[in-house]
């Protein structure tokens, strides 16, 4: 097969950190608040800022709080499990990578003493309608390691007595979340906003609020101080919004602004969900007519229109064992790597030999396009290998 003539603009496809909005350069941090201190005046201003634009392209509800925490998308998970948890049995929803390790930390480590966990393979989703909303109930709303999202969220009562826990971090920004069956949200903007990493966000409701304030005092297990928002017992006004616990980076702060001025320039989180599904759609297109790539996930109603995994399914590949198909997986994706095509594309390690490509907001249907042509050359190219027994 003769090798594409156009490259790609970005060659940005990582999973996490996301390529950077597009037109983004340095000079999108040319006012950043440096070498000042987060608590001056004009960094509380700067932190609210950042805050109120989230709050405004989410469109959330007014009573629902959120600000930045430490230790990304994780850190502001752990912090509400640690917060939170106990009153109650959990139900854990666990598909991929980290939706299990949610699972990990509340059996091995709070060792909570009633947790029902809920498990599918890579490429499915266990089944919702088992979760029980007289306990806390934690779930992702959006597979990262495994393509695989969470459709909606019709499953979940509006009348729980518990609390519903949402690592949204690949799903927020680019898919329709309906706030009011969710008590806590979580995420980090390396994601769709593609910021910087090491930062997290925390939504909460006014539930969530009230179930942090009553609980801190009571839970049995070390509560570190990055996790201690409600102080004395109260999360104060500001405590999110920009009295954060931690000391934030102010040049990550202000590349998150940027990229939530770039998202109200295209229609907020409407416009977001529209170039996020427009990548999809562009990837469908293709594997559609491929003839040896298929979606890791297993129905179309729940495939991710930003962390796409593809599984690789043509006759010589799946006679191979596990160890051979991941390296001839990563022959395909060194290929585009060495073009300076594609960068990062390798499946996540724990997830079935493929490909992973990001197809969140910040990246552009034109680079998408061109991708799949290269994708064909460089399989063209090591399936003849193979098939000479290489």
């Amino acid at each position: 097969m003769e090798k594409p003539a156009i490259k790609t603009k970005c060659p940005n496809f990582s999973s996490g950190p996301c390529a950077k909005r597009p037109g983004w350069t340095v000079d999108a941090l040319k006012n950043a608040l440096i070498g000042r201190s987060h608590r001056s005046k004009e960094g509380k201003a700067r932190l609210k800022e950042v805050s109120d634009r989230m709050s405004k392209v989410l469109c959330l509800p007014a009573d629902y709080r959120i600000g930045v925490v430490a230790g990304s998308d994780t850190g502001a998970v752990e912090l509400a499990m640690w917060t939170m948890l106990g009153p109650r049995p959990v139900d854990i929803f666990g598909w991929e990578s980290f939706g299990k390790g949610w699972i990990t930390d509340a059996v091995k480590h709070l060792k909570l003493p009633d947790v029902k966990e809920y498990k599918a393979d890579y490429g499915k989703l266990p089944d919702l309608s088992k979760a029980d909303f007289s306990h806390d109930v934690i779930f992702t709303m959006n597979g990262t390691t495994s393509g695989v999202r969470v459709p909606d969220l019709n499953w979940i009562r509006p009348d729980r007595e518990g609390l519903t826990i949402c690592d949204a971090t690949s799903g927020v920004f680019a898919m329709a979340m309906d706030y009011a069956k969710l008590d806590v949200i979580t995420f980090s903007w390396q994601k769709v906003l593609g910021g910087e990493a090491a930062h997290g966000v925390i939504i909460l409701s006014p539930r969530a609020v009230k179930r942090m304030e009553e609980n801190e005092p009571k839970v049995s297990w070390p509560l570190p101080k990055l996790f201690r928002l409600a102080a004395e017992g109260k999360l104060k006004p500001g405590e999110l919004e920009y009295n954060t616990v931690n000391t934030p980076s102010m040049l990550c702060v202000e590349d998150a602004i940027d990229a939530l001025k770039w998202a109200e320039s295209i229609g907020g989180c409407k416009g977001l969900i529209a170039r996020s599904t427009a990548n999809l759609n562009a990837l469908e297109k293709w594997v559609e007519k491929s003839g040896w790539v298929a979606f890791l996930a297993e129905t179309k109603e729940i495939r991710s229109n930003t962390s796409v995994c593809l599984k690789i399914t043509a006759p010589w590949f799946i006679k191979l064992s596990d160890e051979e198909k991941t390296k001839a997986a990563k022959k395909i994706t060194a290929m585009l790597d060495k073009e300076g095509v594609a960068y990062d594309i390798n499946s996540y390690g724990k997830a079935p030999a493929g490909i992973r490509i990001w197809c969140g907001a910040t990246v552009e249907t034109s680079d998408v396009e061109a991708l799949t042509r290269w994708l064909d050359w460089a399989y063209d190219a090591v399936s003849k290998e193979y098939s000479k027994g290489v």
